[in-house]
């Protein structure tokens, strides 16, 4: 259908302006295409194939300008006038968003809250992210209940922010039942648009144990396999990391309170080599040991997406990320930033 419409100079000019438009409403600048197109001779067939629009579309925009030209083409229902956030408004999403939902449900989600206020979802959205409020996560924490807490870690802290002259600092721990677990299905690579695909089967050739003793200073890690993890192997591995140390220099090792640290073996160790001194992180309280963290790096490193033929295979690719990991070590930057503040068996509760 061929309906071209004529343009005066100054209609002309005042479209152009609306389609080129970068800060005026995107309907505002569509509908002056549909009437600059209109006005070049096209047919309403080929304005629809030009932007996308249907046959109504195009039949009530020329019909409109028409009748009132320019003026017409202005919206006759501009939509809802948006809520204006205020001081009151804002406090009570804060209020209603720390409420649990009276209807069974965990957490508020933008839309549900915003239904339940009675305003948009966005307006929810914007408060949630200016005061950095997130219900849909949740973090767990375990509070100590050691009565020597404070002592313990800031015995701990001390080493890491202020270790003594011309000592090495160790945080030591093992990683136990480490699983060597085979596919059973092919793995289907990453590709374009697809993530790395594991089939659900696997075949469990059997576990094992890693020691490792991160250098807090260098961020070297001395590492070891075991089959198990018994105070024998723990000894063992002090004597390893003495062995890598120059002799009779002072060491000191941060580990947890499992028993196998604590054992008969572990004291007659101890009076046999002065230079080691153990330090014993509170009950309850991994995260003060810095070898944690990088456990947790292994494990997305390596065993978390690994896939291993056997038990040689598992302790194999553990011991090879060891010595790559050991060309570029990092250590780990601890901070204390409030130092007026002290660390009790409360901190975990109150989230300081």
């Amino acid at each position: 259908m061929r309906n071209a419409i004529k343009l005066t100079d100054s209609e002309y000019t005042e479209l152009s302006r609306r389609a080129a438009s970068r800060t005026g409403r995107a309907e505002d600048a569509r509908r002056a295409r549909v009437i600059l197109l209109l006005g070049e001779g096209l047919t309403w067939d080929e304005v629809m194939e030009r932007l996308d629009c249907s046959r109504g579309f195009v039949a009530t925009w020329s019909q409109r300008f028409r009748n009132g030209r320019l003026a017409g083409l202005f919206s006759r229902h501009r939509g809802q006038k948006a809520d204006v956030l205020t001081p009151k408004l804002e406090a009570r999403i804060l209020d209603a968003t720390r409420r649990p939902p009276a209807d069974g449900t965990t957490h508020w989600s933008t839309r549900r809250l915003g239904t339940h206020l009675g305003i948009s979802h966005m307006m929810v959205q914007r408060v949630w992210t200016k005061h950095r409020l997130q219900p849909h996560r949740l973090e767990r924490y375990m509070a100590s209940n050691d009565p020597d807490f404070e002592s313990k870690a800031a015995d701990v802290i001390g080493l890491y922010l202020n270790p003594p002259e011309h000592a090495a600092v160790f945080c030591v721990d093992e990683k136990t039942a480490i699983q060597a677990l085979d596919r059973l299905d092919p793995v289907l690579p990453l590709s374009p648009g697809r993530a790395e695909r594991h089939g659900f089967e696997y075949y469990r050739h059997g576990t094992l144990s890693l020691y490792a003793a991160f250098n807090t200073q260098t961020g070297e890690v001395l590492g070891k396999t075991a089959d198990h993890h018994t105070s024998a192997e723990f000894v063992a591995f002090l004597a390893d990391i003495v062995a890598h140390q120059p002799e009779g220099r002072e060491i000191h090792v941060i580990v947890d309170n499992l028993s196998a640290h604590k054992t008969q073996k572990v004291k007659d160790f101890l009076a046999a080599h002065p230079n080691v001194q153990m330090h014993y992180t509170p009950t309850d309280s991994s995260w003060l040991n810095q070898v944690e963290l990088w456990f947790a790096k292994i494990e997305r490193d390596v065993i978390a997406r690994g896939i291993f033929t056997s038990v040689k295979d598992l302790a194999r690719k553990l011991m090879r990320y060891i010595r790559l990991y050991n060309k570029a070590p990092k250590p780990v930057k601890w901070t204390y930033r409030n130092v007026s503040h002290r660390i009790g068996t409360e901190s975990a509760v109150t989230g300081h």
